[in-house]
């Protein structure tokens, strides 16, 4: 029997649909992923989410989010992805693992995933100083009044060194060329302000540090020179990926693979609706994941309501 709501994804946007959905009677299945959580569950201290003044862990508020919609009676398929679908005809398939899942409407949350190095001390340092969005953790006190780096070129990078001069005593951008991929307007603001050093035509090698980051040794792509620079945070801007690739085909998106609205919530396809970070390349927060993810619960909720009976 088809599911009324299946939720793909159970990050902030994912999860906070799944409470929506429950609360109206829609009884939703919640697809997790292998990596339940979303960005938040590599997030160390959270302190701009309201409503939690003296912030909390990534990980430990999603399991609130999780526990609050496991409360109004959402159900979990868990540890699996979405491996295809067919969105042609209603009710929609979903195969995940060996299983496959129907549902009459379908909310995809997600997601996108920060590119990394890959790096090993950049994995083990992860949350200990290296961090993927400024806007989560810079102003967190370990990185205050302190010299940190930024790795990238185009505008979030600009848009992260500028937020972080606010807190830092000086922010390195690193570059792997000689100018900048940003728009002149976000390249200016960064090259005037006196915080921002500028470590053209280098690449990040290693991050030092065994407890926490303490420096990162880049190489200079011309020369071969190594350099140690002391820091004590890294943050990485070189963009995100949204995790659509499964939905290739189905869906409207773009070169990047950002899934396109067609209308408030609404996908190409009608009764399949789109939260979070899976469409939002701009603000990427907990917040405002979780607000658009009452939004397509919501706009769900309504469309079901719009359709006849055995349909």
């Amino acid at each position: 029997m088809a599911h009324k709501v299946a939720i793909v994804g159970s990050g902030p946007a994912g999860l906070t649909a799944a409470i929506y959905a429950a609360r109206a009677n829609l009884e939703p299945v919640c697809i997790e992923g292998l990596e339940w959580g979303g960005q938040l569950q590599l997030t160390t201290e959270v302190e701009n989410y309201p409503g939690f003044p003296k912030g909390l862990l990534g990980p430990e508020m999603m399991n609130l989010f999780h526990e609050q919609a496991e409360r109004f009676g959402t159900k979990f398929i868990k540890y699996a992805n979405v491996d295809k679908v067919d969105f042609s005809k209603r009710p929609f398939k979903m195969w995940v693992a060996d299983e496959l899942v129907e549902a009459e409407s379908v909310i995809i949350a997600t997601g996108a995933s920060a590119m990394w190095l890959n790096i090993p001390s950049e994995q083990k340092l992860r949350n200990k100083g290296v961090s993927a969005c400024a806007t989560c953790d810079g102003a967190l006190p370990i990185f205050r009044n302190q010299q940190i780096a930024v790795i990238g070129g185009g505008d979030t990078a600009m848009e992260e060194t500028s937020f972080l001069t606010k807190f830092a005593s000086q922010v390195i951008v690193i570059h792997r060329r000689d100018k900048l991929r940003a728009s002149k307007i976000m390249q200016n603001r960064v090259l005037n302000n006196p915080k921002v050093k500028m470590q053209w035509n280098s690449v990040v090698e290693e991050v030092l540090g065994t407890e926490a980051v303490e420096g990162v040794r880049v190489k200079d792509v011309h020369n071969g020179k190594k350099e140690d620079i002391p820091v004590k945070g890294l943050f990485l801007a070189i963009g995100h990926k949204p995790n659509t690739d499964f939905l290739k085909g189905q869906l409207d998106m773009d070169a990047q693979g950002y899934l396109k609205i067609h209308d408030n919530t609404l996908s190409s396809v009608e009764g399949v609706f789109i939260a979070g970070d899976v469409f939002d390349r701009r603000y990427r927060q907990a917040v405002t994941a979780a607000g658009s993810g009452c939004q397509a619960a919501i706009d769900a909720e309504r469309w079901l309501e719009t359709q006849p009976a055995g349909h």
